[in-house]
């Protein structure tokens, strides 16, 4: 058979149909290393309740359960982390989405498979006992043991390379999920029945030291862990050249191929009208609130991301003006869609668990499961 002949076999591999089912997906497309075991859910050797890297009565409970989080965590995690060079250098060169659009076999579904496994895969770590953290901190170590190259951007070579499992990215990787959360709660939660506000210093610092914690389970450097909000921007000054934005950051150094515009053409040629399940759950997930939740992160994050003065100007307005839909979002109905389907069938419960964990801590009842409630 000449070579030309196997192109429709390629093809014939790519997976294009969408049903029902496969979009909701099941507990083992998130789950890693067996079912977590929620925080409280065992004990620690002096016999106490094991609540796990942050806990009952946390500021990072009570910002990562927020109904606001849930449902706008994961896209907003995207826009910081993927303006921290090192992050896309490793997802433009070693992620299963850039290999399959380099083959031609990407499909929609792949980039919503990938975002929709991002929030509930990490929840495990922060809503789990200590060894499930463990568990799953290993995991994510080890998938990332190859993801590491010699160059991050081929216009700036003088930034040299990048290394996931490297304490610089590991740390960033950490903060980048965290820090987000945090401005999603600040700039689009609803907290008893107020608009959204910013948390008073002493808890902003408190979240930051608490999220400290959670850079450890990483291997972090130690002497850079921020576990304050001043120690927070003096570290972002401190790699200010590593979020900085780049026209040849896409370009992948092996093949000289622009990763978004292979992703961009994998996908449209490989579309079934199955498929517009997917784009609906995006349009809900991603394209409706595209301005709100740029426009909870810092002017300088848009910047880093091309935003020019009028889009950047729109962000923020948005954040006000969609407030009745930013407020629909965070309603039971809407909440449990989006936690089941882009957050997974585990995380539910340990949200569900954690929730309750924390209502008792915040009236009292758990004793000194933290030093602080937030009010």
């Amino acid at each position: 058979m000449a070579a030309t002949d196997k192109a429709p076999e390629a093809v014939s591999r790519v997976n294009r149909v969408v049903t029902k089912e496969r979009l909701l997906g099941t507990e083992s497309r998130w789950r890693r290393f067996g079912e977590p075991t929620p925080a409280g859910g065992s004990l620690k050797e002096d016999g106490t309740p094991d609540y796990g890297v942050f806990g009952p009565g946390s500021v990072a409970w009570e910002v990562l359960l927020h109904p606001a989080t849930i449902f706008f965590q994961s896209p907003a995690q995207f826009i910081l982390q993927l303006t921290y060079k090192p992050i896309l250098a490793g997802v433009r060169d070693w992620d299963p989405i850039s290999r399959k659009a380099r083959k031609g076999e990407l499909t929609i579904f792949d980039l919503f498979d990938r975002a929709q496994r991002n929030s509930g895969i990490h929840t495990p770590m922060w809503l789990g006992d200590t060894a499930t953290a463990r568990r799953v901190a290993k995991h994510l170590h080890n998938i990332h043991a190859k993801v590491a190259g010699d160059v991050i951007d081929i216009g700036h070579p003088e930034l040299g390379g990048y290394d996931a499992n490297g304490p610089r990215e590991a740390m960033w990787a950490a903060l980048t999920e965290m820090h987000t959360m945090l401005w999603v709660y600040e700039n689009l939660a609803f907290r008893n029945g107020r608009p959204p506000r910013r948390l008073p210093p002493e808890q902003r610092d408190k979240y930051i030291a608490e999220v400290a914690d959670y850079c450890r389970l990483f291997d972090s450097p130690e002497g850079e862990i921020a576990t304050t909000m001043a120690e927070l921007k003096a570290l972002y000054d401190k790699y200010d050249e590593l979020f900085k934005p780049s026209r040849t950051m896409g370009i992948i150094p092996a093949t000289g191929q622009s990763f978004h515009t292979i992703q961009k053409a994998s996908v449209k040629k490989n579309f079934h009208i199955s498929q517009l399940r997917v784009h609906a759950q995006l349009v809900l997930s991603q394209k409706i609130f595209a301005y709100p939740i740029m426009g909870a992160a810092s002017g300088k994050t848009r910047r880093n991301m091309g935003v020019g003065p009028f889009k950047d100007k729109v962000a923020v307005a948005s954040t006000k003006f969609m407030l009745p839909l930013i407020w629909l979002a965070q309603q039971p109905c809407v909440e449990r869609r989006m936690m089941r389907i882009m957050w997974g069938p585990d995380a539910v419960k340990l949200i569900e668990s954690a929730r309750a964990l924390h209502d008792r801590a915040k009236q009292g009842q758990l004793g000194d499961a933290a030093d602080e409630v937030v009010a």
